[in-house]
């Protein structure tokens, strides 16, 4: 089953990142286009970020994270108030899971499973 799907590890408290803003857009011809957004559960994880119904395609996608929204409410600061991923999908039929790992200072990325 197609999908896209992330989760959020906050690494300075090794613990997952809750309560964190996520938006999905896929590149169209001339700008990106908005798919979805939501915020993550009490376990970092974002599982519906794409429409009901909507039919994954090859091509450009791009999640943005609102990370200084979470550190601010953790009492903290961020130096990156966002962190932007773009990630192509070659293979429409399959699961894309974006997970990240942040902390105030720094963040890292992979593709999960």
């Amino acid at each position: 089953m197609s999908a896209i799907t992330t989760h959020i590890l906050d690494t300075s408290r090794g613990r997952p990142a809750a309560g964190v803003r996520v938006t999905l857009e896929v590149r169209g011809y001339e700008a990106w286009e908005m798919l979805g957004q939501g915020t993550t559960d009490a376990d970092g994880r974002l599982r519906d970020l794409l429409p009901a119904g909507f039919d994954l395609r090859e091509g450009a996608y791009r999640l943005t994270f609102h990370t200084a929204d979470y550190f601010v409410a953790q009492g903290g600061e961020s130096f990156y108030p966002e962190v932007v991923i773009i990630f192509v999908v070659s293979d429409a039929a399959a699961h894309y899971h974006v997970p990240l790992l942040v902390s105030p200072f720094g963040y890292s990325t992979y593709r999960g499973s």
